[in-house]
């Protein structure tokens, strides 16, 4: 499917079409895939791991799809697919972790330069977002950041996470209370 793109009087080619022609050894077709969703990937990961790793973080989902795209089902949407890979990489992640390998980024992290004059209350309600997220399961926080954060339709998420439409509901309902539980403590009024 090719798309009229009226911007700039150019047509956009379809993923599927992107796909094929990367199978079939076009690397510019990977890197439009590339432009087209690094941006959803980063941030569906940093709302699941550490800032401080990010970067290498997505250049691990875009190198496991590049390795991962002979297998690529035709049929399949490249989308909750490469998503799936992003949460195999964020739960990847999440496990070195644990087991403390991540330390050293923790105490290199810098806080993000701002060109202008951030908004406050804006920046209060980020953290308290992120602060609240941190509080959720694994599980809890990607179904939040999925569906609430980066709008992906609870059908896709349950692709994603390779689990029953009926669990993705159930999971969103109590992160969801979870969140309203956290943002009540600390003072916020829903």
């Amino acid at each position: 499917m090719i798309a009229n793109d009226s911007f700039n009087g150019q047509f956009e080619e379809s993923d599927q079409d992107l796909v094929r022609r990367c199978i079939q050894g076009d690397s510019q077709s990977f890197r439009r895939l590339y432009q087209r969703h690094q941006g959803r990937v980063r941030a569906i990961l940093y709302q699941l791991c550490d800032p401080t790793a990010l970067d290498d973080l997505v250049q691990e989902v875009f190198l496991r799809a590049w390795k991962g795209l002979p297998k690529f089902r035709q049929s399949a949407q490249f989308s909750t697919w490469l998503y799936r890979i992003a949460w195999n990489v964020a739960s990847d992640h999440r496990q070195i972790a644990a087991k403390g390998r991540t330390r050293l980024e923790a105490l290199t992290h810098q806080a993000p330069t701002q060109q202008d004059a951030p908004n406050l209350m804006h920046l209060h309600y980020q953290d308290l977002v992120q602060r609240g997220l941190k509080n959720l399961s694994f599980d809890h926080r990607s179904i939040l950041v999925l569906h609430d954060l980066e709008s992906v339709p609870q059908k896709e998420i349950a692709e994603i996470l390779e689990i029953p439409v009926g669990t993705v509901k159930s999971r969103l309902f109590h992160a969801r209370a979870a969140m309203r539980q956290f943002l009540y403590q600390e003072g916020v009024q829903l």
